[in-house]
């Protein structure tokens, strides 16, 4: 299905005092694989919200194969698992510049709209852009 990549290296801030990444990174890491995928298709995050949907995560996975360390040069290649519909669902693998995997992990985030705080199904500008829709 719809896929990015998204390569940055690791700044000495993210690791600890041996130079491994902390693993409470890796969240970010995949939030930013996230929104990149998103823009990659033309829509933003604060757009959404301007419209009134915000997109809560409501569930993490995360399995570690590998630290990634200081000055890595890292590759998040962010999948769409499915087609969204009141939640939306990604997978994720974190490389370093070798290939190695480092990182698998999974997101599910639904579609809330602000005024009310309720779920609401994924909007229709999205699913265009996705190719669900004509």
């Amino acid at each position: 299905m719809h896929f990015h990549r998204f390569s940055f290296r690791v700044r000495y801030g993210e690791t600890d005092q041996m130079g491994v990444v902390y693993h409470g990174n890796y969240p970010q890491y995949m939030e930013m694989g996230r929104v990149e995928w998103m823009r990659s298709l033309g829509i933003s995050y604060k757009k959404m919200e301007e419209n009134g949907i915000m997109l809560p995560v409501i569930s993490l996975e995360m399995k570690f194969k590998k630290s990634a360390v200081y000055d890595d040069l890292l590759t998040v290649v962010t999948s769409l698992k499915k087609e969204p519909l009141v939640r939306i669902e990604f997978d994720y693998q974190i490389f370093n510049e070798e290939q190695e995997l480092l990182v698998e992990g999974n997101t599910v985030l639904a579609f809330i709209d602000m005024a009310t705080k309720r779920p609401v199904k994924c909007p229709d500008s999205l699913l265009s852009r996705l190719g669900f829709i004509q």
